[in-house]
C-alpha cells in the first residue's frame, strides 16, 4: 500500500501536511532525520505511516507510560496493530507482546528508554526492526528544558543496529538543543523544521498578582466556555489544590494533579479527564508530556513557567485537533522571585537563568507574542499575527529602522562576539574596560547612539531580539548573532517599527494601585475563530454547510456513549474537528461519511451506520 493510501485508509486524511511526506520518504530510504514540528502538527504520522508501509516493527521510544498508552489506544482505534512494553504491564501482557513481536504481528512497539536498553540483547536482537523513533527527543539534551539522564544512552542505537534509520522528534527545541540531539544520537540525515506557528491558539498575558484577582478572572473565563475541557498550570502542589477547591465551590468539575498524589490517584484524574468526566485539571508540570487529549479548548498558567520551551509545550496541550483554543498567562513579580530561586539551586544555573530571562521578556513584551515564540525557535516572521493581546491593544510605535541598523552594525563590526551590555556601551560611546580592552572605541559605530538612554537601548534591543533581527547564543557567552532578517534590515530591505518607551516603571516593580480607578471588567480573551488556510481549499464544497450546534451536542452524546462502551476517550472515537464537520455536512451515506476529515476506512465501518442513523433521525431525512 502506498503512503497516500495508508494516510487515507487508516487516518482519514486526503493529503499530508507540510514536511510530512518528505520526512516519510527520507526514513523509508533508510536515512536518519531530526523532526521539529509543533504540538498538534502531526509528528506521530511521520513514523506511523512508514511503520505501516515498511516491513518489520517500528520501535518508538517514549518517556511516559501514559503517553504510550494514549498512542497505542489511538492506533488500535484505527485498526493498527500496536502495543507498549513498560513497567505498567503484568508478566502475562509482556509474554503476549513479545510473542506477537517475534511473530511479526505488530507494526509499532512503544518502549521506555530503560526498557529499550535492557531488551537490546534479547527481544530487539530477535525481531525485524523497520525504524527507531525517539519521541520527545529534547529530553536527551542538557540544553533542553526537560533533560532526562535515561535518554543519554540512546546514542548506541547506531552502534547496535547498523542500517536501521533513526528518527528523532520534538516540538520544543531551540537551535542549540537541536545540535545536541544530532550529536548525541549520531544522526547523519536531514533536519526538518516545520513552522512553530499555531494560528489556532490565542495568546494573552495578564498581570493580576493576587489570588482573588486571578480566581475572579478564571471563574468568568470558564463561565464563557461551558463544558469545554481546560488545564490550569500551577507552580506548586498547594496552588493546584487551592485552585481546584475554589473552582469546585463554584460548581465547576475540577480536580488537582501533582506528584504528591499516589500513582493511582494521578492515573484516575488523567483517565477521567481523557474520558470527559472532568472538565478542568489544575496541575503542576507533572501533567505535561503525558497528555494527548485532542479536545482541550484552553490552557491557563496560574503561575509563569520557567522557560519558553515549557510554556510552548504546555499551551500545546490545547487545540491539538486544530480547532481554536485560548491560552492565558498570569505574570507577577512573586513568580519571578520563586523561579529565580529554583534556577539558583539547579545544576544548570546559567542556562536556566537565561531561559527564565527570555520567559520574563515574553511576558513583559510590547511586541507581537506570536513573533516572539517563533523567533525563539529560530523562525522569523516579518509581520504581526493580529490576534494576540499585544496586537489587539497595540502600543504607540515609531520608525525604528535607523536605530535598528545602528545596533546591528555595532554587532557586525564587533564580529558578532559581544553581549547586550557591551553592545550598549559601544552604541552609547562609553569608555569601559571591556570597550578599551577590545578596541571597540575605534569602531565606526562607537557613540552613534549617545542620544538614547541605557534603559531605552535595553528595551529597544529586546524588541529587536523578539522580532528576530538577532539571536543570542547562550552556549557561547550570550554573543549576539545577526539573523537573515536582520541582514535585510541592514541592507535597507526591511522596515522596522519599534514601540515607543513610555516613562513608566517596569510592570514587575511594586506599584501603588488606585483601587478606586481600577477596572473590574474582565475582557474576552479571544473572540474570533481562526481557520487554517489549507482548510479553505475547496471551501465552497467543504464549508458550505451551516453548523448546527444542537446537532453537535446530539452527536457528542452519541460519541460519548460509543467511547464508554469501548473504554476509549471520546476524542479517539472521533475528534471535535470531525464532529464539527459532520454537523456542517450532515452526511447520510457511508461514502459521504468517509469524506469527513479524520475518518478512515476502519472508523467508517465501525461507526458510520451509528452516526448516519443519528443524523437522519435528527434531520428527518
Amino acid at each position: 500500500m502506498q503512503i497516500n493510501e495508508i494516510l487515507k485508509s487508516y487516518f482519514g486524511y486526503d493529503s499530508f501536511r507540510p514536511n510530512q511526506e518528505a520526512i516519510i520518504q527520507e526514513v523509508m530510504q533508510g536515512h536518519d532525520c531530526l523532526v521539529l514540528m509543533p504540538t498538534g502538527g502531526g509528528k506521530s504520522l511521520c513514523y506511523q505511516v512508514p511503520a505501516l508501509a515498511m516491513e518489520g516493527t517500528a520501535v518508538v521510544i517514549s518517556p511516559l507510560i501514559s503517553l504510550m498508552h494514549d498512542q497505542v489506544e489511538a492506533l488500535k482505534a484505527n485498526g493498527i496493530p500496536a502495543e507498549a512494553l513498560n513497567s505498567g504491564n503484568d508478566v502475562t501482557d509482556d509474554v503476549i507482546i513479545r510473542r506477537r513481536c517475534e511473530a511479526g504481528e505488530l507494526k509499532l512497539l512503544y518502549v521506555s528508554p530503560e526498557k529499550l536498553i535492557s531488551e537490546i540483547p534479547y527481544l530487539f536482537s530477535n525481531i525485524k526492526i523497520s525504524l527507531f523513533a525517539v519521541d520527545e527527543a529534547h529530553c536527551i539534551s542538557q540544553w533542553g528544558h526537560d533533560f532526562r539522564p535515561e535518554y543519554s544512552q540512546l546514542g548506541l542505537l547506531h552502534e547496535k543496529f547498523r542500517g536501521i534509520p533513526v528518527m528523532a522528534l520534538t516540538a520544543t527545541a531551540d537551535k542549540i538543543t537541536r545540535e545536541d540531539i544530532i550529536n548525541q544520537l549520531h544522526l547523519n540525515g536531514r533536519t526538518f523544521v516545520s513552522s512553530f506557528d499555531r494560528p489556532n491558539l490565542s495568546l494573552s498575558v495578564r498581570q493580576e498578582s493576587t489570588k482573588k484577582e486571578k480566581l475572579k478572572f478564571i471563574y468568568h473565563f470558564i463561565a464563557r466556555r461551558p463544558e469545554e475541557a481546560g488545564i490550569i498550570y500551577c507552580l506548586s502542589r498547594k496552588n493546584t489544590e487551592m485552585v481546584a477547591e475554589a473552582l469546585q465551590s463554584h460548581g465547576i468539575n475540577a480536580e488537582a494533579y501533582h506528584a504528591g498524589l499516589s500513582a493511582q490517584q494521578r492515573a484516575s484524574v488523567q483517565e477521567r479527564f481523557k474520558m470527559d468526566q472532568i472538565e478542568v485539571v489544575c496541575a503542576t508540570i507533572a501533567f505535561g508530556m503525558g497528555i494527548d487529549k485532542g479536545n482541550v479548548r484552553w490552557v491557563i498558567h496560574y503561575n509563569m513557567p520557567k522557560s519558553i520551551e515549557s510554556f510552548y509545550q504546555e499551551i500545546g496541550r490545547a487545540g491539538r485537533d486544530g480547532d481554536p483554543a485560548d491560552t492565558v498567562l498570569f505574570y507577577s513579580m512573586a513568580d519571578i522571585i520563586t523561579l529565580r530561586s529554583f534556577c539558583e539551586e539547579s545544576g544548570q544555573r546559567t542556562v536556566n537563568l537565561e531561559k527564565l530571562r527570555r520567559m520574563e521578556e515574553y511576558a513583559e513584551s510590547r511586541v507581537c507574542r506570536r513573533r516572539i515564540l517563533l523567533n525563539y525557535f529560530g523562525e522569523t516572521s516579518a509581520k504581526d499575527c493580529g490576534h494576540c493581546d499585544v496586537c489587539n491593544n497595540p502600543p504607540r510605535t515609531f520608525d525604528g529602522t535607523v536605530l535598528t541598523q545602528k545596533a546591528l552594525s555595532a554587532m557586525v563590526r564587533a564580529s558578532e562576539k559581544i553581549a547586550v551590555g557591551t553592545c550598549i556601551e559601544i552604541l552609547r560611546g562609553m569608555q569601559t574596560p571591556a570597550v578599551a580592552r577590545n578596541h571597540y572605541n575605534e569602531l565606526k559605530t562607537f557613540g552613534v547612539g549617545r542620544d538614547v538612554s541605557v534603559r531605552d537601548w535595553q528595551a529597544y534591543l529586546l524588541q529587536m531580539l523578539q522580532m528576530g533581527f538577532f539571536e543570542v547564543a547562550y552556549n557561547a557567552h550570550n554573543q549576539m548573532k545577526v539573523t537573515p532578517l536582520g541582514w535585510k534590515v541592514l541592507k535597507g530591505e526591511h522596515q522596522v517599527s519599534l514601540a515607543i518607551m513610555e516613562n513608566e516603571e517596569r510592570s514587575t516593580r511594586p506599584q501603588k494601585v488606585n483601587r478606586a480607578t481600577r477596572s473590574n471588567s474582565i475582557p474576552a480573551v479571544h473572540a474570533e475563530r481562526v481557520v487554517f488556510e489549507d482548510e479553505m481549499s475547496g471551501a465552497e464544497n467543504k464549508m458550505s454547510g451551516v453548523e448546527d450546534k444542537n446537532l453537535f451536542e446530539y452527536l457528542r452524546k452519541i460519541r460519548k456513549n460509543l467511547a464508554d462502551e469501548q473504554g476509549y476517550p471520546p476524542y479517539i472515537v472521533l475528534s471535535d474537528k470531525s464532529l464539527h464537520e459532520l454537523t456542517r455536512m450532515k452526511p447520510t451515506t457511508l461514502d459521504a461519511f468517509g469524506l469527513i476529515s479524520g475518518i478512515g476506512e476502519f472508523k467508517v465501518k465501525k461507526y458510520g451506520e451509528t452516526f448516519i442513523k443519528a443524523i437522519r433521525k435528527y434531520t428527518g431525512s
